[in-house]
């Protein structure tokens, strides 16, 4: 009969605790947004489809008829990258430059984030995900919608 060690039973113990709680520590470990929206595959897959719907929304499609789309959804890809922490740089002009004198409503706002969020749940990204996502956007309203000039 073989005789163990204590020493050797303790050190055993004590790899196991820890390659158990370092395995439990990275499953826990909170995702950056970027990494739970599917990094850059998974941004890029959430524009494209939002696109898609924005380009079908009666409400809000004639807004975008001289846009150039490829680029806007480049835009797009780098901003949601920069804004949810991820490795990106935006290339684009700030928003409201880029919004300005373009008329842009209320409505037409809500109508694109809505298209977002719809592309988000076909994609399947988990609701908390999309919040998160949606927080970083909305204060982007101020600089996007203007009111209308008093004449």
């Amino acid at each position: 009969m073989k005789i163990i060690q204590p020493g050797i039973i303790l050190a055993s113990l004590l790899f196991t605790v820890v390659t158990t709680a370092s395995s439990v520590y990275a499953q826990s470990a909170p995702q950056t947004l970027y990494q739970a929206l599917g990094s850059e595959s998974g941004i890029s897959q959430i524009v494209d489809e939002a696109v898609t719907i924005i380009l079908q929304d009666e409400r809000i499609k004639a807004s975008f008829k001289e846009t150039n789309i490829p680029r806007l959804a480049q835009l797009l890809k780098e901003q949601f990258c920069v804004i949810s922490a991820g490795p990106c740089k935006y290339t684009g002009d700030d928003m409201k430059t880029v919004h300005q004198g373009l008329g842009i409503n209320a409505a037409q706002f809500y109508a694109l984030a809505e298209d977002v969020q719809i592309a988000m749940d076909k994609l399947a990204i988990p609701s908390a995900t999309q919040n998160r996502l949606m927080a970083l956007l909305a204060p982007m309203k101020r600089d996007i919608v203007f009111p209308k000039p008093k004449q």
